[in-house]
């Protein structure tokens, strides 16, 4: 039997996806907004949250676990390792974790995953496809700083969401937006954030 046929034959082209991740740390208004935005650029999104995320929903927002989950458009639980995106054959464009927990992060480095989040996560390593890492935590100690630096040498980025004030931020769904647009920005997704030397003019020192 022959190969299967490329584009031009008929075979067709896997969908756009993008598997978004929802640890126990402060922040899932970052993970949720993510999760809109890739409905808007019409990106599939493979959603997986840890039951710490689903308390953290609570604490934060209006919403339930199941109201975020039902932003995604493929939701994945979180015991479930023979789900698709625990498989490098399965192809996604990468994965943002947003919030992620010192925990999550700390099982990402070490490779020892104990739930579909951090074993996700550990494929786009091994596949060396982006995996971003939106830490939540502060201040660091030299654990946590040391955990970060193995996590860049294995090729992960590292995107605490610091607030980007020269943005003229005036809500907190302002500053979740730059984040989520700077994430976003890495993986050569376009959407609308302000841009310095576009949307946001220099200013000059008064003399």
């Amino acid at each position: 039997m022959g190969r299967a046929s490329d584009s031009k034959n008929g075979l067709q082209k896997p969908p756009e996806r993008l598997v978004v991740g929802l640890s126990g740390a402060s922040g899932v208004a970052y993970g949720i907004r993510l999760l809109e935005a890739l409905r808007e650029l019409r990106i599939e999104s493979h959603l997986v949250m840890t039951k710490p995320a689903q308390m953290t929903i609570a604490y934060e927002t209006d919403m339930t676990p199941k109201q975020v989950a039902a932003k995604a458009d493929h939701h994945h639980g979180i015991e479930d390792i023979g789900a698709s995106i625990a498989s490098g054959s399965f192809k996604t464009k990468g994965m943002i974790v947003a919030p992620c927990s010192v925990r999550t992060m700390s099982e990402i480095a070490t490779g020892v995953t104990t739930n579909l989040l951090t074993r996700a996560a550990d494929v786009m390593l091994k596949q060396r496809r982006p995996l971003i890492l939106m830490v939540r935590e502060t201040p660091l100690h030299l654990g946590h700083l040391r955990t970060m630096t193995a996590l860049a040498e294995m090729g992960a980025i590292i995107l605490p969401p610091m607030p980007a004030f020269y943005a003229e931020p005036k809500t907190l769904a302002d500053l979740v937006d730059q984040m989520v647009g700077r994430a976003l920005d890495l993986l050569g997704h376009e959407w609308p954030m302000k841009r310095w030397g576009e949307d946001l003019p220099k200013r000059g020192k008064k003399s």
